[in-house]
């Protein structure tokens, strides 16, 4: 969810081998290599993930019957399927009162909030610097295991797009003796855009590297290398952007009018009984990372270093909205592709 990089993680203790006795800047053998290095430096992250669509469910099954209770005549006509004549009574009613009462209202079939999908809405996260810190244990003079770490940083996550309800229904007021009613609309939930970051969350992402280093100790003092390995991505102090809360509690209000039997309410904007919560969860993930990059010794003990790494990096967001007595209302889900280019430029020490 985005810009995610990068949480403190301990190098576990190696057993220590035995290493040569050459002086390490000798320019003879360039065996006597130093078994521990760490650096500190700028990581700077760019996620190039794009963004993929929220996935919603509702508790409003589909072909689900609801009494509609009160509803405005006006909004009645606001959600008429579009070519749809009403039976000359049923348009008359309409036409004469400005609300249908609960007694005539009847019942309606409803279709649609069940599950949609939202093409061209997700979240991408921005990109982040932050302070990282990488630790190497060389088993060899050319061959290392790296743990990349640091200071989590808070990522921003942008929203895309605008969420809409696919709300369609079939009412029969008055039991259906004087016909019936066709509706149709898609029902404005939330614009992701329009106040700020979506979401924000801070980033754990600890990743562990295998490492080949070009040439030799003593003899190069630039040394490029490789690296493959394996991230981690762990999610905390989640939170979501005020407004688009309040949208989704509105949308929770929607679907539990609903599902009280009052579904009237529910086009008319009305507040429902319920006392709709918001949650935002993120999951782990484990991705693959590539590394190139260089050391530069100044001499024995102090380097310096740059690196460029990918990580193949996808998680998923889920939103969910909840009333202590109806359950969960709105589940709403959507992978997150990070997929970051990671640079870090620092400076180290052997020993």
């Amino acid at each position: 969810m985005k810009t995610i990089m990068v949480c403190m993680a301990g190098l576990a203790t190696l057993p220590l081998l035995a290493h040569a006795e050459s002086p390490y800047f000798s320019l003879q053998d360039g065996d006597g290599f130093k078994r521990f290095s760490v650096s500190v430096g700028a990581l700077h992250v760019m996620p190039q993930g794009k963004a993929q669509p929220f996935q919603v469910n509702t508790a409003v099954k589909e072909g689900e019957v609801a009494d509609v209770g009160d509803i405005q005549s006006q909004t009645v006509k606001d959600n008429l399927k579009e070519g749809f004549d009403p039976p000359f009574l049923l348009e008359t009613a309409l036409n004469t009162l400005d609300t249908i009462p609960a007694a005539m209202s009847g019942t309606a079939e409803i279709h649609g909030l069940e599950s949609w999908n939202n093409p061209g809405t997700g979240l991408e996260a921005d990109d982040v610097t932050t302070l990282g810190i990488m630790t190497n244990y060389f088993f060899t003079d050319n061959v290392s295991f790296e743990v990349k770490a640091g200071i989590p940083p808070k990522v921003d996550l942008q929203g895309k797009g605008k969420i809409y309800a696919p709300f369609s229904a079939i009412a029969k007021p008055l039991g259906g003796i004087a016909g019936e009613l066709q509706l149709e609309n898609d029902i404005f939930i939330t614009d992701l855009e329009a106040h700020g970051p979506a979401a924000s969350a801070r980033a754990w992402t600890p990743a562990f590297e295998f490492q080949y280093h070009f040439g030799k100790t003593g003899v190069n003092k630039f040394r490029p290398y490789v690296g493959l390995g394996l991230m981690y991505a762990y999610f905390n102090e989640l939170e979501i952007n005020s407004s688009t809360e309040q949208d989704l509690i509105k949308a929770g209000h929607m679907i539990a009018n609903i599902k009280e039997g009052k579904a009237g309410a529910s086009l008319d904007g009305i507040e429902s009984s319920a006392n709709p919560k918001v949650d935002l969860e993120a999951s782990d993930a484990f991705a693959p990372v590539a590394t190139v990059g260089f050391t530069y010794d100044f001499n024995d003990t102090w380097f310096a270093v740059g690196s460029v790494s990918y990580a193949h990096l996808k998680n998923d967001t889920t939103i969910t909205v909840t009333d202590a007595n109806l359950g969960e209302l709105i589940r709403s889900k959507a992978d997150i592709e990070v997929n970051p280019i990671l640079a870090y430029a620092g400076f180290g020490m052997r020993f």
